[in-house]
């Protein structure tokens, strides 16, 4: 059997003296692991770095076999994705998501989105929305996707300000008063069709929001720990939006 895909590498690890198994986000079937022989060469190396950009040749005998990998570069950005601590936090938390979902199965939407917010973790406006939108996006391919688009009690679209915790469903100003102190803040860049891009503030509230329902829904049912590259990807996102002036997202389509 034998397949030829676009991917992004997640990861490696090493298979005796000189190969390795890589892992990666294909575009048409999902995460999916190979060997590569001759991985650790000198050649190779620079190739296998988590964030590029490759194309892969897929050989088995059988389809439920590991199989082997050839790779050839494409776009080979790892380097600059080493210059940010956004960066550097970013593709180790992406990957970390990405392996929540079976493997082998296709989410050609997330590979896109995963090559979008790659091609932008540098940019500290606009890389913690796009990583926030991963999270819901991941969270919605799991069978958990929150409704901020109207109010679970009136169905009106307008004053979303909170979230509920039981339904992940938006929640109006006015419905959700007398239960403000057990609602979720909603972000107002989240919110229904809002073109608002994210401040500090409300990032961190999107970050508060899409961590509980990943915990509630994924991690603790499964008895795991979220990815401590997570906390550090929201620590440098946080500090380096603080320190540069808001601007629109340019990119936020690739994940709505």
């Amino acid at each position: 059997m034998q397949w030829r895909d676009e991917a992004i590498i997640l990861g490696v690890r090493r298979l005796g003296e000189t190969s390795v198994v890589a892992e990666v986000m294909t575009r048409d079937r999902g995460r999916h692991l190979g060997v590569v022989r001759s991985g650790r060469s000198r050649s190779m190396q620079p190739v296998l770095q988590p964030g590029n950009l490759v194309e892969v040749t897929w050989r088995a005998r059988l389809h439920e076999h590991l199989g082997e990998f050839r790779i050839e570069p494409v776009r080979l950005r790892a380097a600059r994705l080493m210059e940010s601590a956004t960066a550097v936090y970013g593709v180790q938390a992406m990957g970390a998501l990405l392996r929540l979902l079976p493997e082998r199965d296709p989410h050609p939407h997330l590979y896109e989105a995963l090559d979008v917010i790659l091609e932008n973790l540098h940019e500290p406006a606009d890389a913690g929305e796009l990583f926030v939108r991963f999270e819901l996006a991941v969270l919605n391919d799991l069978g958990f996707g929150l409704d901020l688009g109207e109010c679970a009690a009136t169905g009106v679209r307008e004053e979303l300000v909170y979230v509920s915790p039981k339904s992940g469903r938006a929640v109006c100003r006015a419905a959700g008063a007398p239960w403000a102190d057990k609602m979720l803040a909603l972000p107002a860049f989240l919110s229904g069709s809002a073109q608002s891009a994210a401040d500090c503030d409300s990032l961190a509230a999107a970050f508060r929001l899409t961590a509980y329902f990943l915990a509630r829904h994924v991690y603790e049912p499964r008895g795991l720990e979220m990815a401590s590259a997570r906390a550090g990807f929201v620590q440098a996102a946080l500090k380096a939006l603080n320190a540069q002036p808001a601007e629109g997202n340019a990119v936020r389509q690739h994940l709505a």
